[in-house]
């Protein structure tokens, strides 16, 4: 497969046009590989970028289906696709990574926790419930104790879909639908890790970063990479990313979210088949970044070496609250002047209040350094409104 799609007119399909999609296709340009991308976003960050673009709704079965006939293989840079025509377009022939079988899992929450459940992996208990009466009635019989945390278990991302009841106070803020409620677990670090597996069954993982979360928005805020943690928990996490990987049969990348309590007991907490913003640092601070990694995987290539050229940290430049409308960028010049700072901007014409409008990763040898120099980018640089 790989060697084919050096040679000839073959096409990679991206269902995807957003900033995950940009940041991989120069890992494709490099290669001369042609692609085209579906978004519903006619000013989609990959737009400008990639070889081919059409307009369409990522969710419906006609639109996926048609996008895909002139595909030889086709990815994703988002989950929230429409399966059942992946799965055609794969009965016929096609090549799709992620597995769509496995995309379906991964897209429900339930059926995730029920697979890690199924195959013995470890995560937070949890029972699911039809909508946010059943769980006031839970809580009114006993079945259920606060603390805990209630997930919807369709359309989740970027803190969307995630209530924390810390107290009988926070019932208000339950959300509406089908969803589970998982125990809280008393957490010590979050955890993440990029795997990777091609088609021969060739598994490379990454090291583990660690993650800190923006409070209001429930956000990805700091990230350092490799994680400060010890040998034996960054070993144990980095098998069960291996075991989730091949259980979920997938060619491609999953990036696996981890709990870590403080006895050092270790919850996957969910995962994503696809490049994930706790890999983005792998850019600049490893011999291969997720994206190459990706696109080495799902064309049955030999995977690239994960380790780490230098330490780093990360933080995204988020939308600022109470700007909303044509994004400006302040505290650019002020960033660039410094050393080892990179910066991503994604394209996005218009910000919103701890919307994603960008990363930036520092570099350097000492990782407390690297810190204290993200803490200073996410204070200085900010996405605002006109």
């Amino acid at each position: 497969m790989g060697n084919n799609f050096f040679s000839t007119n073959k096409k990679l399909g991206i269902l995807g046009g957003g900033q995950l999609g940009k940041m991989m296709l120069p890992c494709a340009q490099a290669w001369d590989i042609y692609t085209k991308i579906l978004d519903a976003d006619k000013d989609a960050p990959c737009k400008s970028f990639c070889n081919e673009f059409v307009l369409g709704n990522l969710q419906d079965f006609d639109t996926v289906y048609q996008f895909g006939q002139d595909c030889d293989l086709i990815t994703i840079e988002i989950e929230k696709v429409n399966v059942e025509a992946l799965k055609k377009l794969k009965s016929e022939g096609k090549i799709v990574h992620p597995n769509p079988n496995s995309l379906e899992i991964i897209q429900d929450k339930g059926l995730q926790k029920m697979f890690y459940k199924t195959n013995n992996i470890p995560t937070a208990d949890f029972i699911i419930f039809e909508n946010k009466t059943a769980v006031l009635n839970a809580i009114e019989n006993k079945l259920i104790k606060i603390p805990f945390v209630q997930k919807t278990r369709k359309d989740g991302y970027d803190g969307r879909g995630v209530c924390v009841v810390n107290a009988e106070s926070d019932l208000v803020n339950l959300l509406e639908g089908p969803c589970l409620v998982e125990d809280k677990v008393e957490i010590s670090i979050e955890l993440a890790i990029i795997a990777a597996r091609n088609e021969q069954g060739e598994i490379a993982v990454y090291e583990p970063v660690s993650m800190e979360f923006h409070d209001g928005a429930n956000m990805l805020d700091l990230l350092l990479y490799p994680a400060p943690i010890e040998k034996n928990i960054t070993e144990k996490a980095q098998q069960i990313a291996k075991e989730l990987i091949t259980q979920f049969d997938i060619c491609g990348l999953l990036a696996v979210e981890f709990l870590i309590d403080k006895e050092n007991n270790i919850f996957v907490n969910e995962v994503a088949p696809r490049a994930h913003n706790s890999g983005h640092q792998t850019i600049e601070s490893s011999f291969t970044s997720q994206y190459q990694q990706h696109l080495r995987a799902i064309l049955n290539l030999p995977l690239g070496s994960t380790k780490t050229i230098m330490p780093s940290a990360m933080v995204n430049i988020l939308g600022a609250d109470g700007h909303t409308g044509n994004v400006y960028y302040e505290g650019m010049t002020e960033c660039l002047h410094e050393e080892g700072i990179f910066i991503h901007i994604y394209g996005k014409k218009i910000t919103k209040p701890f919307r994603k409008m960008g990363h930036a990763t520092i570099v350097n040898q000492n990782l407390n350094e690297a810190k204290n120099k993200a803490l200073w980018v996410r204070q200085i640089l900010q996405a605002k409104s006109h």
